[in-house]
């Protein structure tokens, strides 16, 4: 992204940094989203719902970044970046006219602390960096109090403090105030390198000590790397998948086990429009579907401790169950806007909260204890307070499951009979009848089995519609849903069954191009949210799903790969994507989409084994590649 002069002298970007330029840094607590050019312009601390003390991403850099970049003044440097290995540890190198040099930077993943720790090398001539230091307190609007002090071995910080919240920045080469921001222009040469390190703690608590840059760094990517050999995924999609477990992991909270739905708040799903949400919760479904993910492939500890939370978090009466939660599994999540801020790309409102947690969602259950079942299938130990709260929730079920409810998509229109929220309380039952009859766990099986039979007859009654061919988004309807292409995923029907092949069929005429798949039609109004959004990047793994389980190999293989070529260069994804202008839409990184992509490819594995003869000679596919 090209970078101007201000009048003040500040470099500035020409426009909102598109959302495909940022990759991320983790610590497992928050995220730290930093743009190609080196500019943190997203940060909470010291949570990732906590409020944000960089919210550039939704305003200006006067609502507060760190920017750490190649001086663009002799030209736009050349940038590259990478993680290093199976890490949140980031290297980007810049080649200017003048020189080669390279940032390392990462959020180490150390008990107690809170750090972001960037180091600069020098590789060949000379570069020039920017260093512009913006802290603002409270998304962006609350100016600290800033000064120069000294930590306990005597080193020269700058803190920055108000209310609770306090940030020290160390350094090799601090920089200097003016005008509410902190700058520094300095050079490397081969050999140099330039330390910065970024600390948050409470206002209250001593200065807190630098951290060892090099022996953080190194540990942090051996702690990323050793927990990726957990996976015991393997084919043409490794590398994809590897950094979706990634990205799953960096979004799940240390200690707590809440995993949230996204790093960010109200990136729009409609450029310019109100399609904003704050996604930095646990919604119980994502975290559901997410569990399943890492199941699959081999991650039994994750699964434990999401359990744990899952049980701490619903604790209680089941008709208080909400469909998502705070990370730390607290209630309460208000919603509110921030008119300070001027949107991403001048999307408004800018929203903290999510009024959705209120909403009814009859499908969440079903998610929930489909997670719980493949738990059991795997051999997790089994949990007598997991199952008596399954017991709770599922009796619950039975007195709700005919109520019209606010469906997958959280709409904010009328209540409607949602097919895919019918079909998700059938899987619910299916799941507590399989427990009874294959592992042996106590409950009303005979009353359980008859409310399954009965909501499979209603779905077939009500939510299939003959002349169209294809099942259909709620009772009375005339149009598809994506959410309909999960009925492959949970064996509502078997996949060679014509009623599931002619929804998928319906699916992708009515709501596909390619690869690319919108949840629904906008302009049904259904949603009750003006503006439009683009495919959905889940959905878009959803049909791959599909087609694999269904036996369409080809399509689903063609599918796959240009799904993941669309991957930002460090492999992450957003909740949508424009395949028309090749950019992000929504939320980053969004972990619906990278665990849909997980299982995708997990189904594509098992699909392709499936048929995979024995011995040397695999088939050829219609591309001319071995379908293997």
């Amino acid at each position: 992204m090209t970078q101007v002069t201000a009048s003040d002298g500040t470099w500035e970007p020409a426009g909102p940094t598109p959302i495909e330029d940022y990759a991320v840094l983790g610590d497992s607590r928050s995220v730290a989203v930093v743009s190609r050019h080196g500019s943190i312009d997203w940060l909470c601390l010291p949570w990732l719902d906590s409020d944000a003390c960089f919210a550039a991403l939704l305003g200006t850099a006067e609502n507060g970044r760190w920017l750490l970049t190649a001086d663009p003044a002799d030209g736009e440097p050349e940038v590259r970046r990478r993680y290093l290995g199976d890490s949140f540890v980031l290297e980007t190198t810049y080649t200017t006219p003048t020189g080669r040099a390279r940032v390392v930077e990462a959020m180490p993943l150390t008990e107690g602390r809170s750090d972001i720790v960037r180091r600069v090398e020098g590789l060949e001539g000379q570069v020039v960096f920017v260093h512009e230091w913006v802290v603002r307190f409270g998304y962006g609007r609350t100016r600290p109090w800033v000064h120069r002090d000294v930590d306990p071995d005597g080193r020269p910080i700058i803190r920055a403090i108000a209310g609770p919240d306090a940030l020290t920045l160390h350094g090799d080469r601090l920089p200097h105030g003016a005008e509410g921001r902190h700058r520094d222009r300095f050079a490397v040469g081969p050999g140099d390198h330039v330390d910065l390190v970024l600390t948050w703690n409470h206002s209250w608590e001593p200065v807190p000590g630098p951290p060892d840059v090099s022996t953080d760094l190194v540990r942090t990517m051996r702690l990323w790397a050793r927990w990726c050999r957990t996976s015991t995924f393997a084919g043409e999609f490794d590398e994809r998948v590897i950094r979706s477990l990634l990205a799953l992991r960096v979004l799940t909270q240390h200690p707590t086990g809440g995993i949230a739905a996204a790093a960010t708040t109200s990136l729009p799903e409609d450029p310019g429009g109100e399609r904003n949400w704050d996604y930095r919760f646990c919604w119980l479904r994502d975290a559901a579907q997410t569990l399943e993910a890492l199941l699959e492939l081999g991650f039994r500890r994750e699964a434990d401790t999401w359990r744990s939370w899952l049980l701490r978090a619903v604790a209680g009466d089941p008709e208080n169950l909400q469909i998502m939660y705070r990370l730390d599994g607290s209630r309460d999540l208000p919603e509110r806007e921030l008119p300070h801020l001027a949107g991403y790309g001048g999307a408004r409102p800018v929203r903290i909260g999510n009024g959705a947690a209120a909403q009814h969602q009859n499908d969440v259950l079903g998610e929930v204890m489909l997670a719980l079942d493949l738990a059991r299938r795997v051999g997790l130990p089994a949990s007598e307070d997991g199952w008596a709260l399954q017991r709770h929730l599922v009796d619950n079920l039975l007195a709700r499951w005919r109520s019209p409810d606010h469906g997958i998509w959280e709409v904010r229109g009328p209540l409607r009979h949602f097919t895919h929220s019918k079909v998700m309380c059938w899987a619910a039952l299916d799941c507590a009848v399989r427990a009874v009859e294959g592992f042996g766990c106590d409950g009303p099986v005979d009353e359980w089995r008859a409310a399954r039979a009965e909501i499979h007859a209603d779905v077939l009654a009500h939510g299939w519609d003959a002349e169209l061919g294809s099942f259909v988004q709620y009772y009375g309807a005339r149009h598809t849903d994506a959410s309909l292409l999960q009925m492959a995923q949970v064996g509502f029907l078997p996949p060679d069954d014509p009623r599931l092949l002619g929804t998928i069929a319906r699916v992708r005429a009515e709501l596909a191009d390619g690869p690319w798949v919108r949840r629904y039609r906008v302009a049904t109004g259904v949603d009750g949210v003006r503006g439009d959004e683009h495919p959905f990047l889940a959905c878009c793994f959803w049909l791959v799903d599909a087609l694999a389980r269904t036996g369409d190999l080809v399509t689903a293989t063609s599918h796959m790969r240009a799904l993941c070529a669309a991957m930002n260069d460090v492999g992450l994804l957003a909740e949508e994507y424009d395949p028309v202008r090749r950019r992000y839409v929504g939320n980053y990184p969004q972990a619906f989409s990278h665990l849909a992509l997980v299982r995708a490819a997990h189904a594509l594995r098992v699909a392709r084994a499936s048929v995979e003869p024995v011995g040397p000679h695999a088939p050829v596919g219609a591309a001319g590649e071995p379908t293997h």
